[in-house]
C-alpha cells in the first residue's frame, strides 16, 4: 500500500513504533459461512452478565433477544443463528475462563422479520436522542475496540458532566489487525451516519475521527465523504503505539489530559470516545433495526496461508476462521486473541468469537517463546516509553516484594497495560505480568477501603 505523508498529530509522552505487519490490509471483508453450532456467552461486555430468556429445547431466529441486560452496566445478547438451543453450559472464552453460554444447533438461516436487510444506505435520522439510546441498548451494542463497555451508557452523559466533542477511534494501532481499516474503506458512509446518530444522542455538533497515517486510503476516503457530513473532521495521526488508547487519543486530538485512573474518564474533559466499528454497529441498530450479532474479525499471521478479514457470527468457533484461512501452519507456537501488544493467548481454538473479538493472530515457535529473563540494568527504557509517565521497573519490584502501599503511591493503577515497557526492555523482564497482578490487587484493596 502506498504511503502518503500527512501532517500528523500524536500524544507527547512515551510510546513505541513496531512493525505494522498489516498483512490483510488489502483483503476485502468476506462473510464467513455458518458454523454447525455456536456458543454465545451471556457475558460479552463490561458489567453484569445478561439474564437468560430462552431455555434448552427452544428454537430461536437470527437477531432474537435471548438474554436481557441485567442492570444499567450490562448488555442484551441476541442469537446470531437460527436453530435450537441444545445446551446452556460453561464454555471457555478467550481469556481462559469459563462462562455460561447458549449452545445452539444451527438449522437454516431465518432472521427476525424486523431487521432491514436491504443494501440501501439509510441517511435520514428519524429518531430522538432518547429513542436512539433505547435502540442502541436494545441492540446490545458495546465498544468494539476491545473494551466492550455498553454503548448506551456512553451516549447518556452523566448529570453534572458536559459533552463537548465526540472522538472516533479509527487508529487500529496494534500490529497485524486490519478489521477497522477494512470497515472504513467498505462502509465509510454508514460509519459517518453512525457518528451523526451518536452526535444527536449526545446533543453536540462536533466529531473528530482519528486515523493513523499508515491508512492513507481510509483517510482520503473518509475526508471525501465528510464533505456531505457537517461537523465531522478527519485527523491523521502519527503511527505511534498506543495511539489508539483512550488517554492518548484525547491528548492527540483535544490536547487534554484525562484525570488519573481509576476514576478519571474522557467525559471529565468533555470527550466521548467511540470506535469506528461501534459507530457502524450503531448505524445498523438505529437505521436497520439490526442487533449486534456479527462483527468483522481479522485472522492473520506471518506464516498463515491466507490472512483475511471476515464478517463472523458471534459464537462461531475460532477454529473455523483459521480453517478458512488455510489452517494452523506447521510450527505455530502461539495463537492470540487480539494484537501482539495487548492480546491474550488462546488456550483452545474452540473458544467462540464474541463481541470483543477483533483479531486472531498466529505466531510461529520462534516468535512465541519468551527469552531468558536477565537482571534489570537500570537503563530506564521502560520509563522512557511509558505513555503514562510511570516507572515499570519499580512497579514490578514493588509487586514482587508485596510492597502494595508503595505500589499504590507510585500510581500502579494508572497503568493502561499497553506493554510498551515489555517491548522496550533489553533484559526480557516480564514487567507487565507483575504490574497487572499488582494493579489488580491494589484496586481490590482500594475498593475494600471504600466499602468500610
Amino acid at each position: 500500500m502506498n504511503q502518503k505523508k500527512f501532517k500528523s498529530q500524536t500524544f507527547p509522552q512515551g510510546g513505541v513504533h513496531s512493525a505494522d505487519l498489516k498483512l490483510s490490509a488489502d483483503q476485502p471483508i468476506q462473510p464467513l459461512g455458518l458454523p454447525q453450532t455456536v456458543a454465545i456467552p451471556l457475558s460479552q461486555h463490561i458489567g453484569k452478565p445478561a439474564a437468560a430468556l430462552v431455555a434448552v429445547g427452544e428454537s430461536v431466529k437470527v437477531g432474537q433477544l435471548i438474554a436481557k441486560a441485567d442492570g444499567f452496566i450490562s448488555a442484551n445478547i441476541h442469537s446470531s443463528v437460527s436453530g435450537k438451543v441444545i445446551k446452556i453450559e460453561d464454555v471457555m472464552d478467550q481469556t481462559g475462563y469459563k462462562k455460561k453460554a447458549f449452545v445452539i444447533q444451527v438449522e437454516g438461516d431465518e432472521w427476525t422479520a424486523t431487521i432491514d436487510r436491504s443494501p440501501e444506505i439509510k441517511r435520514g435520522i428519524a429518531f430522538s436522542a432518547d429513542e436512539i439510546r433505547a435502540k442502541v441498548m436494545q441492540a446490545g451494542i458495546v465498544g468494539l475496540g476491545g473494551a466492550t463497555f455498553p454503548s448506551h451508557v456512553k451516549l447518556a452523559v452523566p448529570e453534572g458532566k458536559t459533552a463537548k466533542c465526540l472522538l472516533i477511534n479509527g487508529v487500529e494501532c496494534e500490529p497485524f489487525l486490519t478489521s477497522d481499516h477494512r470497515l472504513m474503506l467498505e462502509h465509510g458512509e454508514q460509519i459517518l451516519i453512525g457518528v451523526q446518530i451518536a452526535l444527536k444522542a449526545l446533543g453536540i455538533e462536533r466529531a473528530m475521527v482519528g486515523i493513523e497515517d499508515n491508512k492513507p486510503d481510509a483517510i482520503e476516503h473518509l475526508k471525501d465523504l465528510t464533505k456531505n457530513y457537517k461537523g465531522i473532521e478527519i485527523h491523521p495521526l502519527k503511527v505511534w503505539y498506543p495511539q489508539g488508547g483512550e488517554r492518548q487519543l484525547v491528548k492527540a486530538l483535544m490536547n487534554k489530559e484525562i484525570p488519573p485512573p481509576p476514576k478519571g474518564l474522557p467525559i471529565d474533559v468533555g470527550a466521548i470516545v467511540l470506535n469506528v466499528a461501534t459507530c457502524f454497529a450503531i448505524y445498523e441498530a438505529v437505521q436497520k433495526n439490526k442487533p449486534l450479532f456479527e462483527r468483522v474479525v481479522t485472522v492473520t499471521g506471518s506464516n498463515l496461508k491466507k490472512p483475511s478479514n471476515f464478517l463472523v457470527r458471534i459464537g462461531t468457533p475460532i477454529q473455523q476462521l483459521i480453517d478458512v484461512s488455510g489452517g494452523i501452519p506447521e510450527g505455530t507456537g502461539k495463537i492470540l486473541s487480539g494484537g501482539p501488544m495487548m492480546g491474550k493467548t488462546l488456550l483452545t481454538t474452540d473458544s467462540p468469537v464474541t463481541k470483543g473479538t477483533g483479531g486472531i493472530v498466529l505466531f510461529d515457535e520462534t516468535q512465541s517463546h519468551r527469552k531468558e529473563m536477565l537482571d534489570c540494568i537500570r537503563c530506564a527504557k521502560c520509563v522512557s516509553v511509558c505513555p503514562l509517565g510511570l516507572e515499570p521497573y519499580l512497579l514490578m519490584a514493588m509487586t514482587d516484594k508485596n510492597m502494595l502501599d508503595r505500589a499504590e503511591e507510585e500510581r500502579i493503577t494508572n497503568c493502561c497495560e499497553c506493554a510498551c515497557c515489555v517491548f522496550a526492555c533489553p533484559a526480557n523482564r516480564p514487567l507487565l505480568d507483575y504490574i497487572r497482578y499488582g494493579k489488580t490487587t491494589v484496586l481490590q484493596r482500594m475498593r475494600s477501603r471504600q466499602q468500610k
